[in-house]
């Protein structure tokens, strides 16, 4: 169809990111900063990939009913995304794949919609106004419900030759270990993301990870053998792409930073054990997130200056 221009020079930019959770979306002024956020659960089972399409669509349509127009729309998705916005494979989203998520939204808001990945987003929000601001080397690993991330190289955001670059997440951990949604085993997500410290905190009696992040952070043992496991885990991980990559930071991001006071100094401990030759190089600085949950989002928004809107 054919699309009218979009509403140029408003100062204002919409980003939306579609997590495992939640869709969150905020609009961002001129200077990157969030003058209003709006969220809808991310809806599961049959039917969602028409019912995810729909929440997105609706963040949008209230966005710009309640802030007015924008200059441009971005939306971070889970999973393989394509260069021109195509959804090849989403494992913690429910039955969607080779969906064209920027030609659809594009057709259903008669405008131009860009979709990336959502930790590639968070990424560029991180990089341009968070925690690895001013770094030209950095790794950024997310943990929420899977493990995403993103790679600044040189100063550059690489993401490979087709766009699928920082599945972290499913780099393999344990050839014969626990089945992953992807359809492979032993996925560094299934050990290290928080639908794995809810398996963890399930099989030691606690009802879910939060049950067990805050008996841990009153010293319950059992609990506090738990979230080791679990931290060990998340370092193993962290090791890998300090191998591979070299980075001068890491900045680690996603739904459970919320909760690093418990789990992130096993982390910096284990990390130090399972990095190559610890002891006769320079270090990878492990950091925390500061953007929150909003990364994502505020990245998705800074997707329409990426690309000229």
């Amino acid at each position: 169809m054919t699309r009218p221009p979009d509403s140029p020079g408003v100062g204002r930019r919409l980003g939306v990111d579609v997590g495992g959770t939640k869709c969150l979306g905020v609009v961002a002024d001129d200077t990157d900063s969030v003058i209003a956020e709006f969220r809808r659960p991310t809806p599961r089972g049959l039917g969602s990939t028409a019912a995810v399409l729909n929440a997105v669509e609706d963040i949008v349509r209230e966005a710009i009913e309640t802030v007015g127009p924008v200059d441009s729309v971005g939306v971070g998705v889970p999973g393989l995304v394509s260069r021109a916005g195509v959804l090849r494979a989403a494992p913690n989203l429910d039955g969607i794949a080779d969906l064209d998520v920027a030609g659809m939204l594009s057709d259903r808001l008669a405008r131009s919609v860009i979709v990336d990945n959502d930790a590639t987003c968070a990424l560029v929000a991180e990089w341009s106004i968070g925690s690895g601001h001013g770094i030209d080397d950095l790794v950024l690993v997310t943990l929420g419900t899977g493990i995403g991330g993103g790679l600044v190289l040189g100063g550059d955001v690489r993401r490979g030759a087709n766009g699928f670059a920082g599945e972290f997440g499913h780099m393999m951990v344990d050839p014969d270990g626990l089945p992953c949604p992807c359809g492979r085993r032993g996925c560094w997500e299934r050990y290290a993301s928080g639908s794995a410290l809810g398996l963890f905190a399930d099989e030691g009696g606690f009802a879910g990870g939060p049950e067990v992040l805050a008996a841990a952070r009153s010293g319950d043992t059992a609990a506090v053998e738990i979230v080791d496991r679990f931290s060990s885990w998340v370092a193993v991980g962290l090791a890998g792409l300090a191998n591979a990559v070299d980075p001068e930071v890491i900045v680690i991001g996603g739904g459970l930073v919320r909760d690093a006071n418990v789990f992130f100094p096993g982390v910096e401990r284990h990390f130090m054990t399972a990095l190559y030759s610890a002891d006769r190089r320079s270090l990878p600085e492990l950091r925390l997130a500061t953007l929150g949950e909003r990364a994502g989002a505020i990245g998705a928004a800074m997707l329409g200056a990426a690309h000229g809107r």
